[in-house]
């Protein structure tokens, strides 16, 4: 009866390939959108970035990179709340830090303020990006959104919102 069960929440779980390797989501729409920022949203903007972090509603440090993200200056403390995606290019020296949005949590300037602070001693350019599933919920949460950052829509996965600034796809100054 428990290998039933197991094999049937093993079932329920999204297979997504992180960096090469194979792991696997817990069900449910916020991983379902990790999952589109990985497989859909990174190849697209962030082209050969790789994965350094990225949690799962069940197990909180998926992949998580601590020796590159270290090595690249970032002051990780046990209360620092990591984006739920972090993609790094090292072709241009890029940090994306993507806030899957389903309910709560999209990159608005407490947050920037919070991620700034984190990673004071990164010298790689930051790009802040909020990832939302479809436009309804994108409308929900548009008027918190910080300036100079982007918005990413899982249901119009090759388009992407710039709010403001000098340029459309790259690092704050």
């Amino acid at each position: 009866m428990i290998e039933q069960y197991a094999s049937k929440k093993t079932m329920q779980k999204m297979s997504v390939k992180i960096n090469n390797s194979d792991f696997t989501f817990s069900p449910g729409k916020h991983n379902q959108l990790q999952k589109a920022i990985i497989e859909e949203f990174a190849p697209r903007f962030a082209p050969n970035s790789e994965c350094l972090y990225v949690g799962d509603t069940e197990q909180k440090d998926l992949v998580k990179n601590e020796g590159k993200l270290k090595a690249l200056g970032f002051e990780i403390t046990l209360h620092d709340k990591m984006p739920d995606v972090v993609l790094y290019s090292e072709e241009k020296d890029w940090i994306y830090f993507v806030e899957a949005v389903t309910s709560v949590g999209p990159m608005d300037p407490k947050r920037i303020k919070e991620l700034e602070e984190m990673t004071k001693n990164v010298s790689a350019g930051k790009i802040y990006t909020t990832a939302f599933l479809d436009f309804k919920t994108f409308k929900k949460f548009s008027e918190m959104l910080a300036w100079e950052t982007e918005v990413w829509l899982a249901e119009s996965p090759d388009h992407m919102i710039h709010l403001n600034g000098d340029k459309f796809m790259g690092p704050r100054k």
